[in-house]
């Protein structure tokens, strides 16, 4: 079994950052961890721009043909598993048949999908990218002294993207009741609810600083900043992750992810502000340490 190239670096680059994480776990400073992970959701979501929506969602279905396939004798079968015409919808050829059903229908409806429906999907991608990408700097430079200015500029821009993001992502999910398996409407209501607890990090955030509160401005953007990374990472690492578990169950994985990433990653967040980034708050900032790290 040969791997496809793309996957080959993909794999690659996983184990690179597994490593990053565990070496922060151990020095208790993520900066390279963050970076790394920036730089790798670039690399996920430019591919759809590059090579359009049906090549870059195949190249995603590839990454979760490997587990989901693991132990599978020939001729065997899973409840949340399935085929596509002329296998197309995996960068794997021939080596894999089945793929995550969630997979199947996703590629289906970007390949024969309305313009609109690839046109919100790159909207979304694009402008949440930014925001990830800002998110960060704006993380790494708080707003005082000579950043004010800088800072509130940039966490306008911020806002506005996070907004025309978040308006495709409902929009997106608003059609979801009918694909059986995404899981229906639960998956539809879960996908407001992601963009719920996103957006309403974000908010919360902005109203604290428009009051003064710097104090709840800075938690409320840490947990926005953790509820990215689950609705991101979390999302994708557990429909990884829980691949082979519930292929027996239809639609389970896909709906454990699109209901628990977001909140989990608020949890994770608020975990490590309190016991880490809030011990270091007084603390003077060594050369190349993120603000937040």
């Amino acid at each position: 079994m040969q791997m496809p190239f793309g996957l080959t670096v993909f794999f690659g680059a996983l184990v690179v950052w597994v490593g990053l994480l565990l070496l922060g776990l151990t020095r208790k400073k993520f900066t390279p961890f963050i970076i790394f992970g920036i730089a790798f959701l670039l690399f996920m979501n430019v591919r759809y721009l590059i090579e359009g929506a049906p090549a870059a969602i195949a190249f995603f279905i590839g990454i979760y043909d490997v587990l989901d396939n693991l132990g599978l004798q020939a001729g065997q079968t899973a409840a949340a598993l399935a085929t596509c015409p002329s296998n197309t919808c995996t960068v794997w050829g021939a080596t894999y048949e089945l793929h995550p059903s969630w997979g199947t229908a996703f590629y289906d409806r970007f390949l024969n999908g309305t313009e609109l429906r690839t046109n919100l999907l790159y909207a979304h991608l694009s402008f949440n990218s930014i925001v990830f990408v800002l998110m960060h700097i704006q993380l790494s430079r708080p707003g005082t002294g000579a950043n004010a200015a800088m800072h509130s500029y940039l966490g306008k821009i911020s806002f506005a993207c996070l907004t025309v993001g978040t308006v495709c992502a409902i929009w997106l999910a608003a059609s979801h009741g009918s694909v059986n398996e995404y899981g229906g409407n639960l998956s539809m209501y879960g996908f407001w609810s992601m963009s719920f607890f996103v957006y309403g990090c974000a908010v919360m955030g902005v109203l604290a600083i428009r009051r003064g509160d710097i104090t709840s401005h800075r938690i409320w953007m840490i947990r926005f900043a953790g509820s990215m990374w689950g609705a991101f990472w979390l999302f994708r690492v557990i429909l990884f992750v829980m691949g082979p578990v519930l292929r027996d169950y239809p639609s389970a994985n896909i709906l454990l992810c699109i209901w628990v990433s977001a909140p989990l990653g608020i949890l994770i967040a608020e975990i490590a502000r309190r016991k880490i980034l809030d011990v270091r708050l007084n603390t003077p900032k060594q050369t190349g340490d993120l603000a937040y790290d």
